[in-house]
């Protein structure tokens, strides 16, 4: 009977409690990792309003990153045909060369024996031209055979080609045939910059043997060096050529320069972006190859949909809004916004699961402020 009586006492006991708890919780917010509520006394004096996402004319634009990008075309690498020593050069990476200028000087034992077997074919088909005319006079009075004839005419059509394929070789690695002569045969040849531009990489040292295939210098047009952007391919539909780019660089994060989107590549590769190559309007002095940079596209005005600054809360590098759950509750709701202008801002991301919905549209960081509070008690 005491037994009885205990338990009795104990189930009493757990009752009032569980009452109490009960009583509490209505007086204050309930709330989980994304929800809260709040009492009309509350919403009162946080001045929580509501409302519906709204739409409206902005000027948006599309944030991107990118790198300082040269084509192929303006990126020269500078080689020695024939291969040989590299005797002379005085480049250095980042310094400046003019056209026609010289860089290098090569030396080779072959570079003489090209120009002596130029020289000497040369003064062999003068001959052979001179024997050619005289057979032909003799051919043409039967005083010799046909046979003989067109031996020395054989010989002279060879002798031609070889003068002519050794005068080409001697203009692949800078020697003019036209000016050379046997008192200017020379071991060492000059090698010449082919554009107006700057030295990127010296691959070689002084004295070392260089191989045909080898690359000595690398060499840098700056003419069209020029902005790649790597566009997402959500945003693709939005990017068109001829749109206007704001572009700034990591050292100069508050200096914007104008340019315009150029070629834009359709080709979508495996992380989801295409690039679009923009000119400067003004090119800044210091670009390099490489360098990383952020931009602004600036798309044509379109409708969009916005809410009030005072609706986006940012917590933990993410930004979020409340939507409406019920009388005085609330759901936190991830949301990635766009242009801000006139005390609006664009919703870029997650404006399908506000469409139709009620949300907060100020006093967010109070509801974000409440939501802390009871998730620590």
């Amino acid at each position: 009977m005491k037994k009885t009586s205990a338990y009795v006492l104990v189930l009493a006991f757990l009752g009032a409690c569980t009452a109490k708890k009960e009583e509490r919780q209505a007086e204050e917010p309930a709330t989980t990792s994304t929800e809260v509520s709040l009492t009309p006394a509350q919403m009162e004096k946080a001045l929580v309003s509501v409302g519906e996402i709204g739409y409206r004319r902005m000027n948006s634009s599309v944030k991107v990153n990118g790198v300082v990008h040269v084509p192929p075309q303006n990126m020269v690498s500078v080689g020695f045909p024939l291969g040989g020593y590299l005797r002379y050069t005085k480049l250095m990476p980042g310094m400046r060369v003019s056209k026609g200028e010289v860089i290098a000087e090569m030396e080779d034992p072959g570079l003489v024996q090209l120009q002596q077997d130029y020289l000497v074919t040369k003064a062999r088909l003068g001959f052979l031209e001179k024997e050619y005319e005289r057979q032909r006079e003799l051919n043409a009075e039967k005083v010799n055979s046909d046979k003989t004839f067109q031996q020395v005419g054989s010989e002279f059509a060879s002798s031609r080609i070889m003068l002519r394929g050794y005068a080409e070789k001697l203009r692949l690695v800078g020697i003019d045939p036209d000016r050379l002569t046997e008192s200017r045969i020379s071991r060492r040849v000059p090698l010449r910059s082919p554009i107006n531009g700057y030295v990127s990489k010296v691959n070689v040292n002084i004295g070392r043997y260089v191989q045909p295939s080898e690359v000595l210098f690398e060499l840098i047009d700056p003419d069209d060096i020029h902005a790649a952007l790597s566009v997402f391919e959500r945003d693709l539909p939005r990017v068109a050529v001829g749109q206007k780019v704001s572009v700034s660089f990591v050292d100069e994060p508050d200096r914007e320069y104008e340019g315009r989107i150029i070629l834009l590549n359709r080709n979508v590769d495996r992380d989801r972006v295409a690039v679009a190559h923009c000119h400067f309007v003004s090119r800044p002095k210091r670009l390099l190859p490489g360098m990383f940079l952020g931009a602004r596209i600036h798309v044509t005005e379109e409708s969009v949909p916005v809410v009030p600054e005072a609706a986006v809360v940012r917590s933990e590098n993410r930004e979020y809004v409340f939507t409406e759950t019920g009388k005085g509750r609330f759901t936190m709701r991830e949301v990635r916004t766009g242009v801000r202008e006139d005390g609006m801002v664009e919703i870029l991301e997650g404006r399908d699961s506000l469409t139709g919905r009620r949300i907060a549209l100020g006093s967010a960081y109070a509801l974000l402020g409440a939501l802390k509070n009871t998730a620590e008690e």
